[in-house]
């Protein structure tokens, strides 16, 4: 049985996630963590449907997403590249942070 020495941050979202998050908040550039965040996105937005249309995701997911990867990700980055991602699936009605 493996043991870690941290607790599932969400349970809904998984182990291998939080995980995730950690291996890409130690990437030194917003451009080798972009598609990363992006795909952290997708896991959540499946393991949360009812943020989908909440008026403060970005917010919620870039919360999430720092608290996974234990501060290694910043929420900013990840907020903006929330509202590009609904602004691609024409939902950019999203609340801003700026």
């Amino acid at each position: 049985m493996i043991t870690y020495e941290t607790k599932i941050v969400d349970r809904s979202v998984g182990r291998n996630a939080d995980l995730l998050a950690v291996e890409v908040g130690k990437m030194p550039t917003a451009e080798e963590r972009y598609p990363f965040i992006r795909i952290l996105i997708s896991i959540i937005e499946q393991a949360h449907p009812e943020w989908n249309q909440a008026p403060s995701k970005d917010k919620q997911m870039a919360h999430l997403i720092f608290h996974m990867s234990h501060g290694g990700i910043d929420r900013e980055e990840t907020a903006h590249i929330v509202r590009l991602r609904d602004e691609e699936r024409g939902q950019g009605n999203r609340s801003r942070s700026n």
